[in-house]
């Protein structure tokens, strides 16, 4: 058992004698930010001591004391750069890959954000070197299990998008509707293209996703038939946006699709400039559907 009163007094070790953590999450070091802290360092020092553990190390002429890091490599990566010889350290007992690992993540979460990815993958090591379940790693970092589950499907992810994502071309936001076409690898890699070349935002891309999702579930469960797939596109060219019409009975369901408040709003503009000109079109907005007779409604309401 550890001894609190030991975890607790600071000591000062030689930088050399301090080997990284082999279990650190963290691949990637922001250059510039690492260089403002080493600034900061060499005027104020190192102000929240790091945390170790004593390894020795047998050797024919005898025992080597180092020390291997469980937290605070941008510290001592920092203090480095900034010259210093020695630094504080919190002195623990060794306690295991696990808690090297869960310390190291936990200390980078709280300071530091990772890179979503490399959360990813010490999520994995949690859940697949140590057999922790998604929502007992949530619980070690203050976070929910959907969390958890949602950064290791990142993983899934073609290696193009996990390189956009890594690199900062592309936001995390932006990998929930990517991530909602998981089953549809052409379609996902076309959204993230689509994503870079129009500059979408992450609601923009929710809602693209959406459609596409939407439209897959039609198209396996109710495929319109040769004439209603005609009237949708002479509808959809008529009014400018995307349609879906089905049957019920003898009648037919068209709802009108709008991505956004603006979009709804010219269409509302052009509705009525049209009721200025002749007679009355019988559409209730608001609403995004319409009941409609019999194709001789849609021809006569859209002049088709």
């Amino acid at each position: 058992m550890n001894n609190p009163q030991r975890e607790q007094k600071i000591f000062w070790i030689e930088v050399d004698k301090i080997k990284p953590n082999p279990m650190q999450p963290r691949s990637n070091f922001d250059e510039a930010r690492l260089l403002d802290l080493a600034e900061s360092i060499r005027q104020y020092g190192v102000l929240q001591p790091l945390v170790v553990v004593r390894k020795e190390i047998d050797l024919e002429t005898g025992t080597r004391v180092e020390y291997e890091l469980i937290a605070g490599e941008r510290r001592l990566r920092a203090a480095k750069i900034a010259g210093l010889m020695q630094v504080p350290v919190i002195i623990r007992d060794d306690e295991g890959d696990k808690i090297k690992l869960e310390l190291a993540i936990i200390e980078n979460l709280q300071r530091e954000d990772l890179n979503p990815l490399e959360r990813a993958v010490a999520f994995k090591r949690l859940a697949h070197d140590f057999k922790l379940k998604h929502h007992e790693i949530g619980g070690r970092i203050g976070k929910s299990r959907v969390f958890v589950t949602n950064t290791l499907r990142l993983l899934n992810l073609p290696e193009e998008i996990q390189r956009g994502l890594r690199g900062g071309i592309v936001s995390e936001g932006h990998m929930r509707p990517l991530l909602m076409l998981s089953d549809r690898k052409e379609e996902q890699t076309t959204l993230y293209y689509e994503i870079l070349e129009k500059k979408l935002t992450v609601r923009q891309s929710e809602e693209i996703s959406r459609r596409i999702a939407q439209d897959r579930a039609r198209k396996k469960d109710n495929l319109p038939d040769p004439e209603t797939k005609l009237l949708e596109e002479k509808i959809s060219e008529s009014l400018g946006t995307k349609v879906m019409l089905e049957r019920q009975g003898e009648k037919r369901k068209l709802q009108i699709e709008f991505f956004s408040d603006e979009e709804l709003q010219a269409f509302l503009d052009k509705i009525m400039r049209e009721r200025e000109k002749g007679p009355e079109l019988e559409l209730e907005f608001p609403q995004e559907t319409q009941q409609l007779e019999s194709d001789d409604d849609l021809i006569e309401k859209f002049s088709i």
